[in-house]
């Protein structure tokens, strides 16, 4: 007689998907959401620094533009300046 069961179980259904898909998200999406969390820092994280960069590059001009008109006030030239360091 020909047994009725396969040899291999059947189709899974029920809590064998609900275990199968506990591992899936286990292996692929935890990791997945550290590599999000990971670039989303590193993306806001570049932002900062280019708008830094902006506000530093932005005061070093008006510094400079201020140098040169109190010199202008002064009436020194930068020229003379170095000169007069030099004796």
């Amino acid at each position: 007689m020909v047994s009725l069961v396969p040899a291999f179980g059947g189709i899974p259904a029920g809590p064998e998907l609900i275990i199968i898909l506990i591992i899936a998200l286990l292996l692929f999406g935890v990791p997945l959401v550290l590599v999000a969390a990971a670039v989303l820092y590193l993306t806001t994280r570049s932002d900062d620094e280019t708008a830094a960069e902006t506000t530093d590059d932005d005061r070093i001009a008006e510094l400079e533009a201020e140098v040169e008109r109190l010199r202008e006030q002064v009436g020194d030239e930068p020229d003379e300046i170095e000169e007069e360091e030099r004796s």
